[in-house]
Parts: structure tokens; C-alpha cells; sequence
């Protein structure tokens, strides 16, 4: 047994030493630095040549001279000014530009058209279909806007909006109730 207490005391020394060693390497002192340890890694300084110290102030110049609000003040310069232009402004800026020139009259065939009022927008109605019968006196087509399913015959106003103008067997004619954008609905089945 006392080969084994004599071999946990050589480990138990070179733990020692090891960790005596590694405190040593972390409390040792670092280059022109008068601290002794090292908590974490500093940042990094310009060198002594390229700091400079902030300009000096005069006492004269931190006084608050009100006097100087009462003056008056220059009239701004006149000339063309747009805010939307990021320029400077030049000395030919500052003189009044002469207007554009007037537009050319174009007359003839290139002269161009108003334009009217926006056609009306399309008709969002799909023509499933027609049902026929002695007994329904005539054709009634089968109309859907995706909610609600609508019928009506010739000349039968539908939604409030609409009127059918004629109904065919894969398509129907439709306008508006005040008689503009007739449109034609072909037959979709769905």
C-alpha cells in the first residue's frame, strides 16, 4: 500500500504544478499594462499619434446672444423653386425662366379623340343553362353569380341589374337595365 499513497502523491504534484501553471499564464501581466489580470480581451486603441483631443472652446463663444433673434433677417431670393429637383441652385437659376412654348394644335386624322365615359364593368353572371316546358310558356335561362342561382325569361330583369336580351342554346345575351354594355354569356355547365 504504500506504493499506491506514494503514486496519488506524485499525481496529486503534477496537478499541482499544472495548475500552477496555468494561473501563472492567467495572471500574468500584460504588455505596458499595470494591471495584473487579465479579465477579458481589451479592446484594441489607435495608437497615441492618431488620437486627438476635441478642439478647445472659448468661453466667448458659449455665451447666448438673444439680441442677434430681433435682427432682421435677408428677404429670400425670388426665382423658380422646385422641391422636387435635388440640384444647386446657380445664378441662372435665380432669374425668372421664360414659360414653355404652347403645344401644337393637332388637326386631321391625328388629331386625337376624347375619350367618353368607362364602358360598364363586365357582367359577373355564368348561363348554366336553359330549362324548357309546355307548362314554363317558353325557354328560362339558368344564371349564377357563385351565391345564389337566378332564372328569367326574355326580357326578364335579373339581380335588379341586369335584363336578359335573348337567350340561344349555348350562349345569352345580356345588358345593363339602362340598355348599355350588352354582353353575350356563353354556356358553361358549372
Amino acid at each position: 500500500m504504500d506504493a499506491r499513497a506514494r503514486r496519488q502523491r506524485i499525481v496529486l504534484a503534477g496537478l499541482l504544478v499544472v495548475l500552477a501553471a496555468v494561473l501563472a499564464w492567467r495572471l500574468r501581466p500584460e504588455e505596458g499594462s499595470p494591471s495584473t489580470r487579465r479579465a477579458a480581451p481589451a479592446v484594441r486603441q489607435p495608437p497615441a499619434q492618431a488620437r486627438t483631443a476635441p478642439p478647445a472652446v472659448a468661453p466667448e463663444d458659449l455665451t447666448v446672444r438673444l439680441s442677434r433673434l430681433a435682427e432682421e433677417r435677408p428677404a429670400p431670393r425670388g426665382g423658380p423653386r422646385n422641391p422636387f429637383r435635388f440640384e444647386a441652385r446657380t445664378a441662372a437659376a435665380d432669374v425668372a425662366a421664360p414659360p414653355p412654348p404652347p403645344m401644337p394644335v393637332v388637326s386631321g386624322p391625328e388629331a386625337a379623340v376624347p375619350a367618353g365615359p368607362p364602358p360598364p364593368p363586365p357582367i359577373t353572371l355564368k348561363f348554366i343553362g336553359t330549362v324548357s316546358g309546355g307548362d314554363l310558356g317558353g325557354t328560362v335561362a339558368v344564371l349564377s353569380d357563385g351565391r345564389f342561382v337566378y332564372y328569367g325569361r326574355e326580357g326578364d330583369i335579373i339581380e335588379g341589374r341586369y335584363r336578359v336580351v335573348k337567350i340561344g342554346e349555348e350562349s345569352i345575351q345580356m345588358e345593363y337595365v339602362d340598355g348599355r354594355g350588352r354582353q353575350t354569356i356563353r354556356l358553361t355547365g358549372a
